[in-house]
């Protein structure tokens, strides 16, 4: 399983608008794809239910994972956005 560990990059965390445009990238990036809080339990990165329920507060360590086949590039994709609070999914890695 691909693995990557990031830290919230937007400083009010997955909250509202951040978390709507990680939803929105994490369904467009073609695999399934699980987020959870470091030792929590995973829900699904396409779900905005889930990623709400998160909680994950600005600074926060988060763990994104797939086990699908061409997942490393969507989670480093997934992974740049979050970790640099970007407002849209990076074309490249």
């Amino acid at each position: 399983m691909a693995e990557r560990r990031v830290n919230v990059g937007w400083a009010e965390g997955l909250h509202a608008r951040p978390a709507s445009i990680f939803v929105r990238a994490a369904t467009a990036a073609g695999v399934p794809v699980t987020i959870a809080k470091a030792g929590g339990t995973p829900v699904n990165a396409a779900s905005m239910l889930a990623v709400l329920g998160l909680g994950a507060q600005g600074g926060e360590e988060i763990v994104l994972a797939s086990d699908a086949e061409g997942a490393d590039a969507a989670l480093d994709r997934l992974a740049k956005l979050v970790s640099e609070g970007l407002e849209e999914l990076p074309e490249t890695v």
